[in-house]
């Protein structure tokens, strides 16, 4: 009888030693500021580390262009059998001189070539792809603002659902009350019954709402951890205490960031790059009207000597030094169309400098009056808020007095309840437009 009396006895200890053991883990969940997501993000989300291999790479690249201006240096050899060596002195049909040679020969030796000039094509190779590199650098920098971006998204939509998550959760506990009030009064004949089953259908759709908000905040932790490189189940808590309402962002001045965002956004200098690198491929194509000019060398061992007369069948060294030149000629009339083309794609690549700056300007202004509507929406739901709970305390007590209906009430909780999430709402508004105008800005 002891053992089945102890057995419940150790189950209460287990649990409360696993809540414990929970409690403390829940404890040892450091909450993230939004500038340490950003941090963890920069360092290992897999975007960025996408776009950090690419600039790896585009630096390799640099190197092999460098490579090619090195001259070109091969060794080589070879054995071969040599066939009858006939000399036919009285022509094809007559009988030939049959010249004693070894039946096997073989030859070692060495081959360079170094260009002198072709027109700077590898050197301007090298700037070409120096100038890649530039480039990738733009297009990384404007992948962090990107993913710091998205990370502010989530997190304050985060911020929001977790501000929701504890109205919904006080307004089911006043509820609860309020039912019970509305219960009693009902008891007493005070209070038709429709009362309390309205007020239990309100208490119903809150459940139900505060259902979906906590799906919406595990949805949007996964989302964070995702874009910070951790794990999708990893433990994730941020501060919910009201640091956005009370962060000093101010409105911003057009002029100001447009200035900043013609010199600072990486698109902007993307596209700039763009008819850097277009300018030079024209130069590129032009080169191939220049002659080529090379240095070379070459020295070979072979054995037996049958290349000269006489003839012998002794080891023999040979080389030559010289430099050589090119010029195509075809190339006169292949590349007129090539030359073109190269020009109509730096016209094109200077129409998208000016398209992307318009649409910069227009980006900046359009987060400016973003910005500036997120404040006066953030004035207009403070002035609600104080409406609505001045209207709430009114009416819960003219409808105790049983001076209004319960609809009357209902209807200001909700108003209240609304005002509440447009505060919020508008808010993180502020702080998430004044971040995009950053972005845009190139600056974030």
């Amino acid at each position: 009888m002891k053992y089945f009396t102890t057995a419940p006895i150790i189950g209460i200890m287990l649990s409360i030693c696993a809540t414990s053991l929970h409690a403390q883990q829940m404890e040892n969940v450091q909450p993230f500021s939004l500038e340490d997501m950003w941090k963890v993000a920069e360092a290992n989300n897999r975007t960025l580390k996408l776009a950090d291999l690419n600039l790896q790479q585009s630096a390799l690249e640099v190197l092999e262009a460098k490579d090619r201006l090195l001259p070109e240096l091969s060794l080589g050899g070879d054995v071969k059998l040599n066939a009858k060596f006939l000399i036919y002195d009285h022509g094809l049909f007559s009988s030939p001189q049959d010249v004693p040679v070894k039946g096997y020969g073989y030859s070692a030796g060495y081959n360079l070539n170094f260009n002198l000039f072709n027109g700077g094509k590898d050197r301007r190779n090298v700037t070409i792809k120096k100038e890649e590199v530039i480039r990738n650098e733009y297009e990384a920098e404007l992948q962090k603002h990107h993913v710091k971006y998205n990370v502010a998204v989530v997190y304050f939509e985060l911020y929001r659902w977790l501000h929701f998550h504890d109205f919904l959760d006080a307004e089911i506990g006043t509820e609860k009350k309020q039912l019970s009030l509305i219960a009693s009064l009902h008891k007493n004949g005070i209070v038709l019954k429709s009362d309390v089953l309205r007020t239990s259908v309100k208490l119903s759709q809150l459940e139900l709402s505060l259902s979906e908000v906590k799906k919406k905040i595990a949805i949007a932790k996964q989302q964070l951890n995702i874009l910070m490189g951790r794990k999708n189940e990893a433990e994730l808590d941020i501060s919910i205490q009201d640091h956005v309402a009370s962060a000093p962002v101010t409105s911003s001045d057009y002029n100001y960031y447009m200035d900043i965002a013609f010199k600072n956004s990486p698109e902007y200098k993307m596209v700039k790059s763009d008819i850097k690198l277009s300018g030079l491929g024209i130069s590129q194509v032009k080169s191939s009207l220049l002659p080529k000019v090379s240095l070379y060398a070459n020295y070979n061992y072979t054995y037996p000597q049958i290349s000269f007369y006489p003839y012998s069948n002794n080891l023999w060294g040979f080389g030559q030094t010289g430099i050589k030149i090119q010029f195509s000629l075809d190339n006169l009339y292949k590349r007129k169309h090539s030359i073109a083309s190269s020009k109509a794609i730096n016209d094109q690549a200077k129409e998208k400098a000016e398209i992307r700056r318009d649409e910069i300007s227009l980006q900046v202004k359009e987060a400016s009056l973003q910005e500036q509507q997120a404040f006066e929406s953030v004035e207009t739901a403070l002035k609600n808020m104080a409406k609505t709970k001045e209207a709430v305390r009114v009416i819960r007590s003219s409808y105790l007095n049983q001076e209004s209906l319960l609809t009357d009430l209902l209807e200001a909780e909700n108003a209240l309840l609304e005002a509440k999430f447009n505060l919020t709402t508008a808010q993180t508004n502020v702080q998430l437009t004044h971040i995009r105008l950053l972005m845009i800005a190139g600056i974030l």
